[in-house]
């Protein structure tokens, strides 16, 4: 595959439990990970808009589906941030009910996990990750927050992270301070749309 890059990104919608999502495209990857884990950071840094995303320094800031046209060919999904301490068990429902209800669904191709690069995986990380295996959806693991590891150490703790997760031992080191990982995660990303599309082509 050639090169891939990201040459546009817009916001397209957001939507809650029993909204109306956009019209289907034929590739759409999701993005999943505890509150404050950089969800938002990561688009921005990946799409190289700053103020593409809503960020925030306090955790449960996205509480909606967000959705975002990429190249005008794809969707990037912005999903709600698990795991916030502060919630209520009235907004714990509702954040199950709605990310429950978009991994049913049958429009995502792809999911991009986020986890902390620092920390062992919590067990609303690994409960995230049996509902991707649960239903049955290709994923790639992106470790955040690198920039806090040391350089020749990023790898190792990456990977260490995923198999702590219960995962293959492979993560993508990422960082939207220091840069590190954008162009990895970039180009997996072309190699996911490009494999959708083959897949798609071949179902139709």
């Amino acid at each position: 595959m050639t090169s891939f890059a990201i040459k546009q990104a817009e916001f397209v919608t957001s939507i809650g439990v029993g909204g109306n999502p956009p019209a289907p495209l034929p590739v759409e990857i999701a993005i999943v990970g505890r509150s404050n884990v950089g969800k938002s950071s990561l688009i921005n840094r990946v799409c190289n808009r700053s103020k593409l995303a809503k960020t925030s320094q306090s955790p449960g800031k996205t509480r909606l589906v967000n959705y975002f046209l990429i190249n005008r060919s794809f969707y990037l999904v912005d999903l709600p941030g698990y795991g916030f301490a502060k919630a209520s068990k009235a907004e714990q429902a509702g954040w199950g009910e709605l990310v429950g209800d978009y991994l049913a669904s049958g429009r995502v191709d792809h999911i991009l996990m986020l986890i902390d690069i620092r920390h062992a995986p919590t067990a609303a990380d690994k409960q995230m990750y049996e509902w991707i295996l649960y239903y049955g959806l290709p994923f790639t693991l992106v470790a955040t927050k690198a920039d806090k590891i040391a350089a020749s150490k990023r790898r190792q703790a990456a990977n260490a992270a995923a198999k702590l997760l219960g995962a293959p031992p492979a993560a993508i080191p990422f960082s939207t301070m220091s840069g590190d990982g954008i162009d990895e995660l970039t180009q997996r990303i072309g190699a996911i749309y490009e494999d959708a599309l083959r897949l798609s082509a071949k179902d139709s």
